[in-house]
């Protein structure tokens, strides 16, 4: 069945009208580990044991931030001669940090400037594994997994860490009320005051679709073999899919 083509933007976030990130980038760090209390390194490391498992020759990281996520994969030392590794994102601030961060640790990882919604440089087809992580709730998700269809080889793999629902309602009716009460603060805070940067990932969270209503949205674009894994209760949950083999497009 065809998906809805209603713009789904969690957080109502464009980032051609605000460059949030851009200026929250040297940031960016800190406001991730306070608001997670550091568990979204426990997140990305498991993200990161997924990308090694599956065997793949060129990886596209998109809305890669400061490469969080690649940066571990290329430390494993285990990338072969013919795998490469791009990461990409729309903020030139935050690849500038990721492109320090992987000279520092000698990681090869190429960063491409795109804008994960339409990358018309990538050619169609051409990519084993697609990964984004924590960035599909500030985007039109719809127009970002249909790229990220596009783009991948048939057979290949999509991989997911977003934001999600902990599966006892009360459990998560909590965790959003602190979630308001303390993501306003800490960002206050942390930013000096820029609101906009917790405003949208707040927003995003509340508005993000579950596990498995974004399971659904993900067969809704082709995808098949498609299965999700809650991390910490289901604040956050992987999901991985594949492209169907034989495919054309």
């Amino acid at each position: 069945m065809p998906i809805d083509e209603t713009p789904a933007n969690a957080a109502n976030f464009h980032a051609d009208a605000d460059d949030v990130f851009g200026r929250i980038a040297s940031r960016y760090a800190l406001l991730c580990d306070l608001f997670s209390f550091g568990i979204h390194r426990l997140w990305k490391r498991r993200v990161a044991t997924l990308i090694a498992q599956e065997s793949w020759a060129d990886l596209h990281d998109a809305a890669a931030g400061t490469g969080d996520v690649v940066l571990r994969v290329a430390r494993r030392g285990r990338l072969q001669s013919h795998q490469k590794i791009v990461a990409s994102d729309v903020s030139a601030r935050m690849l500038a940090i990721g492109q320090r961060r992987a000279s520092a640790l000698g990681a090869s990882v190429e960063f491409e400037l795109l804008d994960a919604h339409a990358m018309p440089s990538v050619p169609a087809a051409s990519v084993d594994l697609y990964s984004i992580s924590l960035g599909l709730k500030i985007c039109e998700r719809h127009l970002i997994l249909r790229e990220a269809y596009r783009v991948l080889r048939p057979g290949g793999r999509l991989i997911t860490l977003e934001a999600s629902n902990i599966p006892w309602p009360w459990l998560h009716h909590v965790y959003l009320r602190y979630m308001t009460f303390c993501m306003p603060l800490i960002g206050w805070i942390s930013t000096g005051g820029d609101a906009s940067a917790y405003r949208y990932l707040l927003k995003g969270i509340e508005e993000f679709p579950t596990a498995e209503g974004l399971a659904a949205e993900i067969a809704g674009m082709g995808f098949e073999q498609i299965s999700f894994e809650r991390l910490s209760l289901g604040i956050v949950a992987i999901h991985i899919a594949r492209k169907p083999r034989g495919t054309t497009a």
